[in-house]
């Protein structure tokens, strides 16, 4: 039986003195892509914050490769929200993606140009080399989340935890991340990923987290992403969700 690369135990976290995730319990073993799912509020942002400790925990443990984060934390690569970053600092994607590499170069030191090679090549395979020189404020969002992926890719981890990497790109951007994602898979990376669209979850990912403020069901997707499970998971939320969303629920078996 494999041995889980990442393990939560107990887990739970606050924001503004409210419980926003409670009793969190969870598993999940090498090579295998992730979609978290649930609700707005369902604390999934939180999830990945406390677990990779730029949020605190109330209780529990975080074990990766049987390790706590911090001696584990230069095997693991993290793509926060994109409306969570200073798009308009001055500076180009290709030195975006250069500081990707910083835990290897080291913050009071200059990158060589093998690191720079590196960079250029990571935005290559997002499709934006064209893009290297250009200001990150003048790129169009879908531009900007490949910019931020490619940061990612650069550190050439064994764990990514992307949060809502698909949120509000062109349909061609969000393709050519999902290309990425599984082609991480397929080298035996591990991947998960904050997601909002229902009616992709069954061809995008082969495990499924479904969250609301606690673990409702994690397995196979095949297995849990069932219309029970999802009701389960959004409750009463789900007379919010769009017609399509509500169309995406109905249509499975």
């Amino acid at each position: 039986m494999a041995t889980p690369i990442l393990q939560v135990e107990n887990l739970s976290a606050s924001y503004r003195k409210n419980t926003v995730l409670h009793d969190i319990n969870f598993e999940v073993n090498g090579g295998s892509l992730t979609g978290i799912v649930g609700p707005n509020g369902a604390g999934k942002s939180t999830l990945l914050k406390t677990i990779l400790n730029l949020h605190p925990s109330l209780t529990g443990s975080v074990k990766f490769f049987g390790l706590p984060f911090i001696k584990a934390k230069k095997r693991i690569g993290y793509v926060p929200q994109r409306g969570s970053v200073d798009w308009d600092f001055p500076t180009d994607a290709l030195d975006v993606v250069t500081m990707g590499l910083y835990g290897q170069i080291g913050w009071l030191r200059r990158p060589s140009r093998l690191h720079k090679e590196r960079a250029y090549e990571a935005l290559d395979k997002m499709g934006m080399a064209d893009y290297a020189n250009r200001q990150i404020s003048q790129l169009s969002g879908g531009q900007q989340q490949r910019v931020f992926l490619a940061r990612a890719l650069v550190q050439d981890a064994d764990f990514y935890f992307m949060d809502e990497p698909l949120a509000g790109v062109d349909a061609a951007t969000e393709r050519a991340i999902m290309t990425i994602l599984k082609e991480l898979k397929a080298i035996g990376k591990t991947v998960m990923v904050v997601h909002h669209d229902l009616q992709t979850v069954e061809d995008y990912f082969d495990h499924v987290l479904l969250l609301n403020r606690t673990v409702i069901k994690h397995g196979k997707t095949e297995q849990i992403f069932t219309r029970e499970n999802i009701a389960n998971t959004y409750g009463g939320n789900m007379r919010w969700m769009g017609e399509e969303q509500r169309h995406a629920v109905h249509s499975i078996e």
